[in-house]
């Protein structure tokens, strides 16, 4: 439960802190555990603003960040739920995402690094498949790096337009950002997963070309 007194405002065992992001039904805060001090980010999400289908959207999120645990995927601590809101407590990754990375950097990323984001970015869509698994959102913004320097791990995020999907099944839903779609999801065909391949591709020039 959220507590806040004159000095402070808690999430559970959580010191909130300043907003690091937002979007049209979360915010998000840095936070510090009280006790042992463990930097978090908290997702507070407005649930009662939701669809019924966002609602899904976010409850399939939620099963598959508590399946997933790897290096080069967003770890999920701790869930805490208040009437209208439900908190997601996610690994900090004071780096930013790919996109403030590149552009603090005036787009001079070198190759070796480019490659081995790339790699870790392969990494992480590797477990996913292993799960049956397609992330349909990958983009800049949405891959997270755990510190602000050259020893960043790279980790994939924002699993909201994720879902299962059987090696051998294809989605039709059209979701995703249009610049890193693949042509058959924007063209409203049935897709499978390589329509996450499609959107790294994109993403290649983006990390070795800025």
């Amino acid at each position: 439960m959220a507590q806040s007194t004159s000095r402070a405002r808690f999430v559970g065992d959580y010191l909130v802190g300043k907003q690091i992001g937002s979007g049209s039904f979360s915010v998000v805060w840095h936070a510090r555990h009280r006790v042992h001090g463990t930097e978090v980010a908290i997702k507070e999400i407005a649930t009662g603003r939701l669809s019924k289908k966002l609602q899904e959207s976010l409850m399939s999120e939620i099963v598959i960040l508590k399946q997933i645990i790897h290096p080069n995927i967003i770890r999920l601590h701790d869930i805490i739920e208040e009437p209208g809101k439900i908190h997601l407590v996610l690994e900090y990754c004071r780096g930013g995402d790919l996109s403030m990375y590149i552009q603090q950097r005036q787009g001079r990323v070198p190759e070796a690094k480019a490659k081995h984001f790339m790699k870790q970015l392969a990494a992480g869509l590797q477990i996913l498949r292993e799960n049956n698994l397609i992330h349909r959102d990958l983009k800049p913004q949405n891959l997270l790096l755990s510190k602000n320097d050259d020893n960043s791990v790279l980790k994939i995020a924002d699993f909201g337009f994720a879902r299962s999907l059987q090696p051998r099944g294809l989605a039709e839903t059209l979701c995703g950002s249009p610049l890193y779609m693949a042509p058959e999801i924007m063209q409203l065909q049935k897709y499978d997963a390589k329509a996450d391949l499609w959107s790294v591709g994109v993403l290649a020039p983006f990390c070795f070309s800025l």
